[in-house]
């Protein structure tokens, strides 16, 4: 598993290119991923492929995301004397759900998988949707393996039942949950909520992506809303130009949140709304362009699961570690042998 793990933080994006990164290892590296040596011989023959392909594809799921996410918030980042002594600012994490579109057979859909990752880039959890099922049943059992407390969760739309902010709440976590029509409910309650008469708590102009877009943030503390332990509503309204067109479009997005109007400032909760939204170009997309997941055809027993791990793993490394740009430092790892086994910590 080492061994795996250490071709995938080499740029490794398949099962031969595994097998070629093991068998094209020096001897000093083998001997410190523990292959065995030959009593007479004293060399550290490598397995096959066929055995590596074996192994992977019937590892228990569960067991390797606990260990992949338990070893990154293990290896995470520790606050400094000075950092401990301040106010704490609470972790935001992200959930959300990709599809693993290879991993598509004649007889059975693309698996899905649920990730929780933190707004830096870092997947905590990843579970399994079970078929037949959706994201909302494996929200909680996702969550489950994290430490919450002093946590700011962010979903989209489809995690806004009761029953997660009554987990939520009840695991000593804070969320921003987003409203919409699929809770007809709740929408009309904070859509209708005065919000002409709301002053402006933030205001963003940013020009990317040929647009210029301007964001406007406004809170409602209000304790009456049908959600367990809602303190606030939000209501964002973006404005976007297309400067090769002119077109303008203006979209409106409400969100409740369990955190009091002196948990935290307008500006943070914009940088928390704006950064859920990363798991999208932290984790999804690195996955797709710099490991090809989505080009991958591995279907058998848990190999797409357990491809999946091993690049969040790859991918948490390296964002811990202060890459930015993924791809580079797959193509820098990937020019030496030893460089994962001391990113692993084996040497």
């Amino acid at each position: 598993m080492c061994a795996a793990a250490s071709a995938v933080l080499a740029g490794a994006r398949s099962l031969i290119a595994i097998g070629e990164w093991i068998t094209g290892a020096p001897q000093s590296a083998l001997e410190v991923l523990d292959f065995p040596a030959e009593p007479l011989t004293g060399v550290h023959p490598v397995p096959h492929p066929a055995t590596v392909r074996r192994l992977l594809q019937r590892l228990d799921g569960d067991a390797l995301d606990a260990a992949i996410g338990a070893f990154l918030q293990a290896r995470g980042v520790h606050p400094s004397e000075s950092e401990r002594s301040a106010k704490p600012v609470p972790r935001a994490i992200a959930v959300d759900g990709k599809t693993v579109r290879g991993s598509r057979t004649v007889t059975s859909t693309a698996i899905q998988l649920l990730a929780a990752m933190d707004h830096h880039g870092v997947v905590l959890a990843q579970r399994q949707v079970a078929s037949r099922s959706n994201e909302i049943l494996a929200f909680a059992p996702l969550l489950d393996s994290i430490d919450l407390s002093d946590t700011v969760i962010t979903g989209d739309a489809l995690h806004t039942p009761h029953a997660h902010g009554t987990y939520l709440r009840e695991r000593g976590a804070h969320y921003l949950a987003i409203v919409k029509k699929n809770h007809p409910g709740l929408y009309a309650q904070v859509k209708t909520l005065p919000w002409a008469d709301i002053p402006l708590d933030h205001r963003t102009r940013d020009r990317a992506h040929h647009r210029d877009e301007i964001r406007r943030l406004k809170t409602a503390a209000f304790h009456h809303l049908d959600y367990p332990g809602t303190h606030q509503a939000i209501q964002i309204v973006r404005w976007r130009r297309d400067r090769s067109t002119g077109k303008l479009t203006i979209e409106r997005v409400y969100l409740i949140t369990s955190l009091d109007t002196y948990d935290a400032t307008a500006v943070q909760l914009a940088t928390w709304i704006r950064g859920h939204w990363g798991i999208e170009n932290l984790l999804h997309h690195v996955r797709d362009r710099a490991f090809r997941e989505d080009d991958s055809k591995v279907r058998t027993g848990h190999l797409p699961r357990t491809m999946a791990g091993l690049r969040n793993l790859a991918i948490g490394i390296f964002r811990q570690n202060g890459h930015t740009n993924i791809a580079a430092a797959l193509r820098h790892t990937g020019r030496d042998h030893t460089r994962p086994l001391r990113i692993l910590g084996l040497t």
